[in-house]
């Protein structure tokens, strides 16, 4: 009993020196994305709200943890404590075992009920370190019954039953109550711990408090998890069944931050998504979506020691406080092992996070991951806008951000759900059915624009509504609809409006045609208009248009694109898509809808001086470089005219004889440079760096000798010049490779010895000149 006692209190050891920086992470992780109280929000029309959540953090404390979970525990505590996104949200952390005597105690409080504001996270940040693993004196069992029940009174301790109420239970799974004297004898305290478990569970319920285990450790009971989170409040953050309370479980330490940001963001309806993984120095990435209006970027740092900035998806460096264009930024955590900055408006694309790190704290990976909350809106249209009685109409509902962008990537809107509705006068509420699949009057699947068709009842007699409502974890509920009229037979005007898909630039121009026939015998008032965007972003014009009794024609209509400050900064890269919907009223009719049409346009940023005359550059460049391989050719065409090398040098007597044969190397500058040694007894040519002669090819044939104070001299192919009083130099036949005339002898009428081409110590070969 003695070596087990030892060996959990040498493990408790090591995993109190671990452990501190986990839930000191937490507390970061679940205040960062709360918005400032006070300050405003520059970046949009109207701050996003976002509703208040009360949690609690519960730590498991116990000996049968192993050192690197209780470190992961706390480092995982510590990421949820910068995650929340609203001001008024109060976060509570404790760690607990059991209590083994009368003078200890199950529950360790750890940071008291704190609200998120800038304080409040600062304080939460440093009592998560206090967070320890249980001496065998202090109780090192594993009570869920006083955990649960503590989170319970904790939560219902503040706000109302309205402000929903999570407890984040970071255990093992295995409930040990077995030292415990509260629970009874020892023979029975086992089943005492699970009849107080099951009394715990339900009075979860009862207080409305979801209960979200996370599991760690080598085999973590998973049933036991799964028991609790079913046991406590089952309603979620929304109607959908990802908000569903659901246990967790991981594999190692390295897992825990991850899955409890993912339990987390499922708890809060935030969304998650992970980045990459690297050690220090390196550049991270991840991806925010265009639908975020608040989020977070973790930065799971491993060492306090490393150091982050962060670039917008533009390249720049964001500030980690303050604003930003307009976005606003908050930094918390900085100098712990996990930090974040809370991002509100941020600018959607790929982020990038540079870590850098001092020698001796480079060789843990830091990893990178966000938490957002956001607004998804949906444009909502007709077809026809004022349908006749009994007529099949076409609804489509497109996703939209908030500021009218359109949405493409299914990922940014995963676990959508979307319900729609035709209600009108004459007939009961009808469903209409909104698909993205592909199918039937939905013409391309995953493309962002959910459409179905609707049966207009015979019954109908008055005002149309058709609405569709969007709903997504993580995303705020939007509910839009569109009014129409049940057409009275034909109707006086009838339009058809055409408007090309646009890839355009701020400032110009989408021209389109709206074909108009006017069967009555009055003078129509037409009034165009761009809708679902915010203001600045589109127009159209003409704003009105006179149609003549009678008339049948069509018209050009123009859509402006605003200049490049109405998109706030944020085009850039492959640009926005702006979703507007352009609607044509008759304003003779009651201001009857004829035309609901919608418009899709690309927006790029206008193309810089290369973008424009690319061609021109590469044209030039082209030009340029064939110039110069050109001129490189010349040069080196006239170098090899004039190179020495392979001219046979010939020793002359007076009578004609060749005394000497001397094959040239390279030349210094296109000369070789030589000397007559032994003119009188046994004359021969010998290189000579500054010797008295040097002699060149020339371009028109022979060569030329250079004679040191004496000039220049041409040498014929066929003639000789005159060296000294009784030595002429004339040149021989190329007729074979120098390689081969080295070991030729010559032909001339005397025997004579060839000379090697050496330099002016005498002992490199011939060769060695042109090797």
């Amino acid at each position: 009993m003695r070596t087990v006692r030892e060996s959990r209190r040498t493990r408790k050891g090591r995993a109190r020196r671990g452990a501190a920086r986990m839930l000191c992470g937490a507390a970061v992780l679940v205040s960062l994305l709360t918005p400032p109280g006070r300050d405003p929000v520059p970046a949009a029309d109207a701050q996003p709200a976002f509703g208040s959540v009360d949690y609690a953090i519960a730590v498991d404390e116990s000996a049968s943890l192993a050192p690197e979970d209780m470190a992961a525990e706390k480092a995982a505590a510590e990421r949820i404590a910068l995650g929340d996104v609203s001001p008024s949200s109060h976060v509570t952390v404790f760690g607990f075992a059991d209590a083994e005597s009368s003078d200890q105690r199950a529950v360790d409080p750890v940071c008291p009920r704190t609200v998120l504001d800038a304080a409040g996270r600062q304080s939460v940040g440093g009592c998560v370190g206090k967070l320890r693993s249980r001496k065998k004196s202090e109780g090192t069992g594993t009570d869920f019954p006083s955990a649960i029940r503590q989170g319970v009174h904790e939560l219902g301790a503040g706000s109302g039953p309205s402000v929903p109420r999570v407890l984040f239970l970071l255990t093992d799974g295995k409930l040990d109550v077995s030292d415990s004297p509260q629970y009874g004898d020892p023979a029975h305290r086992r089943a005492e711990g699970e009849r107080q478990l099951e009394l715990a569970l339900k009075e979860a319920a009862d207080q409305h408090v979801q209960i979200w285990p996370l599991g760690f450790g080598p085999e973590p009971d998973k049933t036991q998890l799964d028991r609790m989170a079913a046991g406590g409040y089952q309603k979620g953050c929304v109607e959908l069944p990802s908000a569903l309370p659901r246990a967790g479980k991981v594999s190692g330490a390295k897992d825990v931050g991850p899955m409890l940001e993912q339990i987390f963001a499922a708890a809060h309806c935030l969304r998650y998504a992970q980045g990459t993984s690297e050690r220090p120095p390196a550049t991270l990435e991840i991806g925010i979506s265009p639908l975020a209006t608040v989020g977070s970027i973790v930065v799971d740092k491993s060492d306090p020691e490393v150091t982050v900035t962060y670039l917008d998806p533009s390249g720049h460096q964001v500030p980690t406080s303050g604003t930003y264009q307009k976005s606003r930024f908050e930094l918390a955590g900085a100098g712990h092992a996990v930090e974040a900055l809370k991002i509100t408006d941020p600018v959607p694309g790929v982020w990038k996070v540079k870590v850098e790190a001092p020698e001796g704290h480079r060789s843990l990976p830091v990893s990178v991951s966000v938490l957002w909350h956001g607004e998804l809106r949906g444009a909502i249209t007709m077809d026809p806008p004022s349908p006749q009685a009994g007529q099949k109409a076409t609804v489509t509902m497109r996703l939209q951000t908030r500021e009218g962008y359109e949405i493409k990537d299914p990922r940014d809107y995963a676990g959508l759900q979307v319900r729609g509705e035709l209600t009108g006068d004459g007939f009961a509420p009808l469903p209409v059915h909104l698909a993205d699949d592909g199918k039937g009057s939905d013409r391309d699947a995953a493309d962002g624009s959910f459409t179905g068709t609707v049966q207009i009842p015979r019954s109908a007699n008055g005002a149309l509504k058709v609405s569709g409502t969007l709903t997504a974890s993580g995303l705020t509920a939007d509910t839009r609809s569109e009014s129409g009229q049940i057409a009275p037979g034909e109707l006086p005007v009838t339009t058809a409006l055409t408007l090309p898909a646009a890839d355009t630039h701020p400032g110009s121009t989408v021209t389109g045609t709206l074909a108009v026939h006017n069967t009555s015998s009055t003078r129509h008032t037409l009034r165009l208009s761009v809708t679902d965007l915010q203001p600045g972003m589109l127009s159209v014009a003409p704003a009105e248009i006179e149609v003549k009794p009678g008339e049948s024609g069509t018209r050009k209509v123009t859509v402006e694109i605003g200049p490049e400050g109405a998109f706030g900064g944020r085009l850039h890269g492959d640009g926005l898509r702006l979703g507007g919907t352009v609607t044509v009223t008759d304003a003779t009719d009651g201001n009857r809808a004829l035309v609901r049409s919608p418009l899709s346009v690309r927006l790029t940023p206008e193309p810089g001086v290369w973008d424009t005359y690319w061609w021109a550059f590469l044209s030039a460049a082209v030009l340029i470089a064939l110039a110069i391989v050109a001129a490189s050719a010349l040069l080196r065409q006239r170098r090899m005219r004039r190179d020495p090398f392979g001219l046979v040098l010939q020793l002359v007597s007076e009578e004609g004889d060749v005394l000497n044969d001397h094959l040239a190397g390279h030349g210094h500058k296109q000369w070789y440079e030589f000397a007559v040694v032994e003119p009188h007894r046994s004359p021969r040519i010998e290189r000579r760096s500054h010797g008295p002669y040097a002699i060149q090819r020339s371009p028109e044939g022979g060569a030329v000798l250079r004679t040191r104070g004496g000039g220049r001299t041409r040498l014929p192919a066929h003639g000789s010049v005159p060296l000294t009083d009784t030595l002429s130099l004339s040149l021989g036949e190329e007729t074979r490779t120098p390689k081969a005339r080295r070991t030729r002898p010559s032909r001339s009428r005397i025997t004579t010895t060839t000379t090697p081409t050496t330099g002016e110590s005498e002992s490199a070969s011939a060769y060695e000149s042109y090797r």
